[in-house]
């Protein structure tokens, strides 16, 4: 079976080609155009299993993207996209490209026969936020993004809701709650704490830290995505959540202690424009309907996380 991974030198997407490296015995393409936040030695260095192939091109460039068309797939999974929303503050114009005008390409692609299903892999941020009483986001919850980064994962999920609707486009959308684990870029709230504290340095906290996250670890997200892949229905949604709802200052506070460092290393700092104050995700639908369960706790994961980053930045510090 033939999968193309879009974005599979990126975060979620590596951590993704690792399973069904183990887990599966499918035929590989990835396209990836190795950003900043990408791992080009680790898929170059994957690329020796004759399983996997990997192609350099922008999901937002037709030519790129036709590169991989050579093949008929089984499915794609859609991870390529610009994520980080302090840099969408900044300067959203990569936001909309890979996010927006990638997805667009890739759904044109679609149009042509190319697969018989695809995932466009989304965020939870496209919900907005809650206050700390409301119940966790539904896959029937209203879009409702803060910041740019969200918005355009919001206008790609409405492209690929309505290449459904409109062309009958095998699709299926997941949304999934802050992901941690291996090869995360350190610009990302768990990475830059652990980087900083090994260094000694100030861990910059926005506003009073009280914002709530819900943790998923990346493992867990890539098993829900491998039993959508083999078994979710076309034009449907799956909330995919960690069901650990933790204060961001009580995050940090447990990786300092994980590292055995002085909370002295705290400093709180601006908020960001826009904070979302909660995000909390319902994943009961992907429970009943497809068996998804989490496999790990989030203190063991987290513990491994922290080390892996240890592990990591030891070497360039």
């Amino acid at each position: 079976m033939n999968v193309l991974v879009t974005g599979g030198a990126g975060f979620i997407g590596l951590n993704f080609v690792h399973y069904l490296l183990e887990h599966t015995s499918y035929q590989i393409t990835v396209i990836d155009s190795l950003t900043y936040a990408s791992h080009p030695q680790e898929i170059q260095a994957l690329t020796s299993n004759p399983r996997l192939r990997f192609v350099k091109g922008s999901i937002s460039n037709k030519s790129d993207l036709e590169a991989t068309m050579d093949r008929k797939y089984e499915a794609i999974v859609h991870f390529a996209a610009e994520s980080h929303v302090d840099n969408s503050i900044q300067n959203a114009d990569d936001f909309v490209q890979t996010n927006i005008v990638g997805t667009y390409q890739l759904l044109q692609q679609l149009k042509t026969g190319v697969a018989k299903r695809m995932i466009h892999i989304s965020t939870d941020e496209v919900y907005g936020t809650l206050t700390p009483v409301q119940q966790p986001f539904t896959e029937l919850s209203p879009l409702s993004p803060n910041n740019p980064y969200s918005a355009t994962k919001a206008s790609s999920d409405l492209l690929v809701r309505a290449y459904y609707e409109t062309f009958k486009l095998p699709l299926m959308i997941t949304r999934c709650s802050n992901n941690y684990g291996p090869f995360q870029n350190k610009e990302k709230f768990i990475p830059t704490i652990v980087l900083k504290a090994l260094q000694d340095q100030q861990i910059p906290i926005y506003g009073d830290g009280q914002q709530i996250r819900d943790w998923l670890y990346v493992q867990d997200h890539c098993k829900a995505i491998s039993l959508i892949l083999e078994s979710g229905t076309p034009g449907e949604v799956y909330n995919i959540g960690g069901g650990n709802e933790k204060k961001n200052i009580d995050v940090v506070k447990r990786i300092l202690e994980i590292m055995g460092k002085s909370d002295k290393l705290i400093e709180f700092v601006e908020d960001r424009k826009g904070h979302d104050r909660r995000y909390a995700i319902d994943s009961s639908k992907l429970q009943s309907e497809l068996g998804w369960k989490q496999s790990s706790t989030f203190d063991q994961s987290l513990l491994n996380t922290v080390q892996w980053h240890i592990n990591n930045f030891g070497a360039s510090i």
